[in-house]
């Protein structure tokens, strides 16, 4: 087996080599004059089990055409298999035609890593799980409700524990937290004017003197957890924390969750946020290290990935 990383999440890439106890694999990836991307790989892979780690997130664009170009590089280098392992999945939220004359921009992003040359993709909480059919080659979408689990049972008294879901999209994965947990639920019903603008309308469900959780995939401007963390505490919530599992918090992010009603926020390291780390002490990170790397070994050596989904 060998592990590759893209320069998107060096620290995610380096802690998942550490947990299966094996080097990252060398590879020399960097930009020419004009912002190309060129990759060499230093060392001998083929006939290997190859796995290239790199996150699609900002610059969106830069970090697909790298991993693109580096899948390229493997195929030519006669791998054996090449397995595109991206803790977050780029593009996701452009699943569907939003309207007349719109693409479906996961599903062209899952078919340039198939025609890339990859034979298999590992990601962790997809924005619509249906994108898993976009593939034609196998695709295991991983969980952090493990990971946030515990954090959330180290914390709090279960039986005070209410889930909330900031949409009717998330219902499913909240309700599947719930009930590990032993939590009753809510759901937020919100109103989006435009991408990245919304407003809370209303709570459904009993939220009064209770610890609220809002479970999430995607954090990006803010503003969605931050009017909905207010509203629950309007509805007489005694505290309400986040967990999302992707923290992409462009803009004044941050600054909103500070001036917000939320007592903290846990994302995990799926992103490298780098100095951002620092400017929240609402902020905090887990790491999905272990779960990825149980999920590589378990791939490399043909075993069961599903039970990684028990919790």
């Amino acid at each position: 087996m060998k592990i590759i990383t893209g320069t998107s999440n060096i620290p995610l890439a380096k802690e998942v080599t550490k947990y299966i106890g094996i080097p990252l694999a060398n590879a020399d990836i960097k930009r020419f004059a004009d912002d190309e991307v060129f990759v060499e790989i230093k060392e001998n892979i083929r006939g290997e089990d190859v796995f290239i780690i790199v996150s699609t997130s900002f610059p969106a664009n830069d970090n697909l055409v790298e991993l693109l170009v580096t899948i390229d590089a493997l195929k030519r280098a006669s791998a054996k298999r090449i397995t595109a392992v991206m803790p977050y999945y780029g593009y996701a939220r452009q699943d569907r035609k939003a309207g007349p004359r719109t693409p479906i921009s996961a599903k062209l992003v899952a078919n340039l890593i198939t025609t890339a040359g990859a034979d298999r993709v590992l990601t962790i909480d997809l924005h619509a799980e249906q994108i898993q059919g976009f593939f034609d080659i196998p695709t295991d979408n991983l969980f952090a409700g493990p990971v946030f689990a515990k954090e959330i049972n180290r914390k709090f008294d279960p039986k005070n524990l209410v889930a909330v879901s900031p949409d009717v999209g998330g219902v499913v994965r909240t309700r599947g937290i719930a009930n590990k947990l032993g939590a009753s639920i809510a759901i937020i019903d919100k109103r989006r004017s435009k991408p990245g603008e919304s407003e809370v309308m209303n709570v459904v469900g009993d939220v009064v003197g209770k610890d609220c959780i809002i479970l999430d995939d995607i954090i990006d401007s803010a503003g969605t957890i931050c009017n909905a963390a207010n509203k629950l505490m309007e509805k007489g919530a005694k505290t309400v924390s986040a967990y999302v599992t992707h923290g992409v918090l462009t803009g004044n992010a941050l600054e909103k969750v500070e001036k917000s009603s939320l007592v903290e926020l846990v994302i995990t390291d799926s992103i490298d946020i780098g100095s951002k780390r620092v400017e929240s002490p609402k902020l905090t990170v887990v790491s999905i290290a272990p779960l990825l790397g149980e999920a590589i070994k378990r791939i490399s050596e043909e075993s069961s990935v599903s039970s990684l989904f028990e919790f």
